[in-house]
């Protein structure tokens, strides 16, 4: 890469860090800078999972207020996420290049949507928590029987690709479990650094360790210098957006995360 490369990649990386923080849609931020700069989509997926994974975990620590007397909660969600998170990683190494390349589009669109749809959704969550609280509900400690499930196959999308895995899981705890927003964006970090954490152990024993035709013969490889680059960013984006991102204007990041996948959607069909 080149100095003024490795300068858009940094910046990417913290502006992620951030959003990934208090949104959950870092992805579409750096996988379409990614792909602007020539990295293929695999090779881009797998780099960006793994050097985004720090940044998540910056998120989560500094939302350790909000996590004090959740730790039973933590750990029973967590084994969702860990369990669809190797799904995800699975999918993504046993499933050809192209088919990863033609549901790209689908994907980032996806996201975005989710994007444009948060505040709908965050709103629709608060109501619903105000709701319970009035009628002197006490908080459910493992919520609805449904949100298990839903937290699974949230890991199985975040081990595949992961743009807009946040806005998935709050739309999932706030409906499923009687609780604040905030202490349940501080599980969402946590859940969400842990299904980039184990996706990103299994891509980097896939792809150095392992046989390429074990996997299908996947075309990918893992790019370290973006993993460094990307990870230094998004751990002061992480902590960023844990201190003061909630200052930032929400309809500013949104526009932003819309206009990129937009582009990237574009990029990708055209070319």
């Amino acid at each position: 890469m080149s100095p003024l490369e490795i300068a858009a990649v940094a910046l990417a990386g913290v502006w992620a860090g951030a959003i990934n923080t208090i949104v959950g849609s870092g992805t579409l931020i750096t996988f379409p800078t990614l792909l602007a700069i020539g990295v293929p989509p695999v090779t881009a997926n797998i780099s960006n999972n793994i050097g985004l994974a720090p940044g998540s975990a910056a998120g989560a620590v500094g939302y350790r207020r909000e996590l004090e007397g959740q730790r039973t909660r933590v750990v029973r969600l967590l084994v969702a996420s860990v369990c669809g998170g190797l799904i995800g990683a699975g999918l993504l190494l046993v499933l050809p290049p192209d088919a990863f390349e033609a549901i790209v589009p689908v994907l980032i669109l996806l996201g975005v949507a989710l994007v444009i749809l948060q505040p709908r959704l965050s709103r629709a969550v608060a109501a619903r928590t105000e709701a319970r609280e009035a009628a002197g509900a006490e908080p459910a400690l493992d919520g609805a029987w449904w949100v298990w499930p839903a937290v699974l196959m949230t890991g199985v999308y975040g081990g595949y690709f992961g743009a807009a895995q946040g806005v998935l899981l709050m739309a999932v705890l706030g409906i499923g479990i009687n609780e604040t927003l905030q202490r349940l964006n501080g599980v969402k970090n946590v859940l969400a650094a842990c299904v980039n954490a184990v996706a990103g152990i299994v891509f980097v024993i896939a792809v150095e360790l392992v046989p390429e035709d074990w996997f299908g013969g996947i075309d990918a490889e893992i790019d370290w210098l973006i993993v460094l680059v990307l990870g230094l960013g998004a751990v002061v984006g992480g902590f960023l957006g844990a201190s003061v991102g909630r200052r930032l204007p929400p309809v500013v990041l949104r526009t932003v995360i819309v206009v990129v996948g937009l582009v990237a959607v574009a990029t990708i069909l055209v070319t």
